[in-house]
C-alpha cells in the first residue's frame, strides 16, 4: 500500500557500494506513487511472480519507467513454488522487453536464492547518481510524514549539493525557510549523519508543525546560497473516483479533519474539501485514484487515527455542456444542473487492460459488455494467456466490477485502466423521496437505460430498513417530476374503534375519519430518521 525507503552497505570485489532503494506498491490505484518513487531514481528492478505470470499493471508500471529513461532489470520471483512456471513467464519476458533469457534473473526471496545476483547485477547494471557535490542544493521531496514529538518529517533525495545539519533551508515553491535541527540516513531505522551528500536519500527534521507547509515534489534548496531554478516536480494528481466522507458522529468533524490533514501528508495523492449533506451533516467531500485506494484510506482513517466515518455512494467526474456552449464538472448529482439548461452530458470512458487465461475469454467480454464496453483490441501473449483492450464508462467500474471480474475468472485475471476520454451518454439523475422529501446523500447519477432497475432496487432495500412511523412513509425513486419506482411503509395504527360496542356505524366511521385527518396533519409535520445502518446498507448495493 505505502512505499518505503531505505539504505544499505553492499561491498563486492573490495569496493563498498551504497544502495539507495525504493520498495513502491504495484497496483493501478497507486501509480502516482510509484511514479514519485521513479522520479527520485536511476533505475527499477522489475518483478514478476513465477506462478502467475505478468500482470495488467506490471505493463503499465513498465512503461512509466520507460517514460522515465530508467534502465529495467527483469526478475522471477517466488520460483520455489510448486506452481512455478519459470519458462513461460521468462518467454513473456523476453518479447515484452526484447532482452535476452539470460538477462532475467530468478529468484526465491523466502529461501534466498539469487538474492547475492540481484545485489550484483544493481551494482553492474544500474548506473550510479550523476551530479556536483559543490553546485548549490538541490533536492526533490518525494515523501513526509507526521511525527506528534517532532513534526513533520520530510523525506527526500538529493541531484546536487549537499546538507548538513543545522543549515538553513528554503522551499523553493511555497517560499518558506526553516532550520534543519537534525538530517540523517533510512537505515532500519533512522540513523543521524552530520551530512547528506550527492546521490542519497534521506529525512530531515525542521520543526515544521503544520501540514500544509510541505507539499510532495517541492525543491529544497539553501536559504543563503540557493539554486538558480527547482527540480522538475511530480505531474498533478487527477482523482478517478469522488465520494463524501462524513464523521458517524457529528462531534468528531474536527478530528476527521486533522486526521485528513496528516493523512494527505503521507498520501499525497488524496484530495479533499469540507461539504455539507442534509441528512449526514459536515463532512468532506474526498477524490481517489480508484476504489482500492478508496478502501485504503477508509481503513488507515480507522485504524491509524480512530475515527468512524461514512462514505457516500462513489462517483466520477461527468461533463454538463449547457446549452450555451461551456460546461461544468459534476462531482456530485446535487451539482447537476436543471434539465432546461442541460445540452447534453458526457462521462469518462476508460482503456481497461485485462491479462486473463484463455478460458475466461467469453465470460469476461460478456460481463464487460454488461457494462456498456466495447473490445478494442486482443492479443495472445502465450498460447494460455491473452490481453484483452475495452473501452469502458468509469461509471460502471466503481461499483463491482472488479470483483465480478475476479470471480468469473477465479482470481486470474489481472486489471489496470486509464483514462481515455470523454464521451456524450444519455446520464440522469435518480433521486430519492422520503415522503416527497429528498435525500441528497443517497442521489447519484446513473445510466437512463439502468435508472429503472437501480431505483427500484433502492426503494426495496429502504422498505426493508426504515422503521415504521406513527404516520404512513413513502419512498420513491425519481427522474426530474417523474416518479418511476415506489415502496410504502405502513404507519403503526392504533384500533380506535376497539372502545365502540354495539350502535350505529356513523360512530366508527366518525373515530376513523378524525385519526385519518390526524395522520395526514403528522405526516406534513413528521420528520423521518434514516438510521445509519440504512446508509450504511444502500452505499454498499
Amino acid at each position: 500500500i505505502k512505499s518505503h525507503a531505505i539504505q544499505m552497505q553492499y561491498s563486492t570485489q573490495g569496493v563498498d557500494y551504497e544502495l539507495n532503494l525504493i520498495d513502491t506498491p504495484g497496483h493501478v490505484d497507486f501509480s502516482y506513487e510509484v511514479s514519485r518513487a521513479m522520479a527520485a531514481c536511476e533505475g527499477c528492478l522489475l518483478v514478476v511472480d513465477a506462478a502467475q505470470g505478468i500482470e495488467a499493471q506490471t505493463i503499465s508500471n513498465l512503461y512509466l519507467a520507460i517514460e522515465h529513461d530508467l534502465l529495467v532489470v527483469p526478475l522471477i520471483n517466488k520460483i520455489d513454488l510448486p506452481g512455478a512456471d519459470i519458462d513461460s513467464v521468462c518467454a513473456e519476458l523476453v518479447h515484452l522487453l526484447g532482452c535476452k533469457s539470460d538477462d532475467i534473473l530468478r529468484v526465491s526471496a523466502k529461501d534466498g536464492i539469487g538474492i547475492s545476483a540481484v545485489l550484483e547485477a544493481i551494482v553492474a547494471r544500474i548506473p550510479a547518481p550523476v551530479g556536483q557535490k559543490e553546485a548549490p542544493l538541490q533536492a526533490i521531496i518525494f515523501d513526509s510524514r507526521y511525527n506528534s514529538y517532532r513534526g513533520v518529517e520530510v523525506l527526500f533525495r538529493i541531484f546536487n549539493g549537499r546538507l548538513p545539519t543545522g543549515a538553513h533551508i528554503r522551499f523553493m515553491h511555497s517560499g518558506r525557510a526553516h532550520e534543519v535541527q537534525e538530517v540523517g540516513v533510512l537505515k532500519l531505522k533512522q540513523c543521524p549523519v552530520e551530512v547528506v551528500e550527492t546521490g542519497s536519500v534521506g529525512y530531515l527534521v525542521a520543526g515544521i508543525k503544520k501540514t500544509r507547509e510541505v507539499q510532495v515534489g517541492e525543491t529544497i534548496t539553501l536559504r543563503d546560497t540557493p539554486a538558480h531554478e527547482p527540480l522538475k516536480g511530480f505531474e498533478d494528481v487527477k482523482p478517478m473516483v469522488f465520494s463524501g466522507l462524513y464523521p458517524t458522529d457529528n462531534g468528531d468533524f474536527e478530528d476527521l479533519r486533522a486526521a485528513l490533514e496528516k493523512l494527505q501528508l503521507n498520501d499525497a495523492s488524496l484530495v479533499w474539501e469540507p461539504e455539507h449533506s442534509q441528512a449526514l451533516g459536515f463532512g468532506f467531500r474526498c477524490g481517489f485514484l480508484g476504489l482500492l485506494h478508496m478502501e485504503v484510506v477508509q481503513e488507515r482513517l480507522e485504524r491509524e487515527f480512530g475515527v468512524s466515518i461514512v462514505l457516500t455512494v462513489p462517483s466520477v467526474r461527468f461533463r454538463a455542456y449547457k446549452r450555451d456552449k461551456t460546461y461544468v464538472d459534476v462531482h456530485t448529482p446535487m451539482q447537476l444542473p436543471e434539465g432546461q439548461y442541460i445540452d447534453h452530458l458526457e462521462e469518462p470512458y476508460i482503456r481497461a487492460q485485462i491479462i486473463t487465461k484463455s478460458d475466461y475469454i467469453g465470460r469476461i467480454i460478456s460481463l464487460c459488455m454488461d457494462k456498456r464496453g466495447t473490445l478494442m483490441h486482443q492479443h495472445y501473449l502465450t498460447p494460455e494467456r491473452v490481453e484483452l483492450v475495452f473501452a469502458l464508462p468509469l461509471s460502471e467500474i466503481v461499483f463491482d466490477f472488479y470483483d465480478k471480474l475476479k470471480s468469473i475468472s477465479q482470481g486470474y485475471a489481472s486489471f489496470d485502466y486509464e483514462l481515455l476520454e470523454y464521451r456524450t451518454s444519455k446520464l440522469v439523475r435518480l433521486d430519492i423521496l422520503l415522503n416527497g422529501s429528498r435525500v441528497d446523500a443517497l442521489c447519484s447519477i446513473v445510466h437512463k437505460d439502468k435508472a429503472y432497475g437501480w431505483g427500484k432496487r433502492l426503494c426495496e432495500k429502504l422498505h426493508s430498513l426504515i422503521p415504521r412511523q406513527m404516520f404512513e412513509v413513502a419512498i420513491q425513486a425519481a427522474l426530474g417530476s417523474k416518479v418511476i419506482a415506489r415502496e410504502t411503509v405502513k404507519a403503526i395504527r392504533k384500533n380506535v374503534t376497539a372502545k365502540c360496542y354495539g350502535g350505529d356505524i356513523t360512530r366508527k366511521r366518525k373515530l376513523l375519519e378524525k385519526q385519518k385527518a390526524g395522520k395526514k396533519r403528522m405526516r406534513q409535520v413528521g420528520n423521518i430518521e434514516v438510521p445509519q445502518e440504512a446508509f450504511m446498507a444502500v452505499l454498499k448495493m
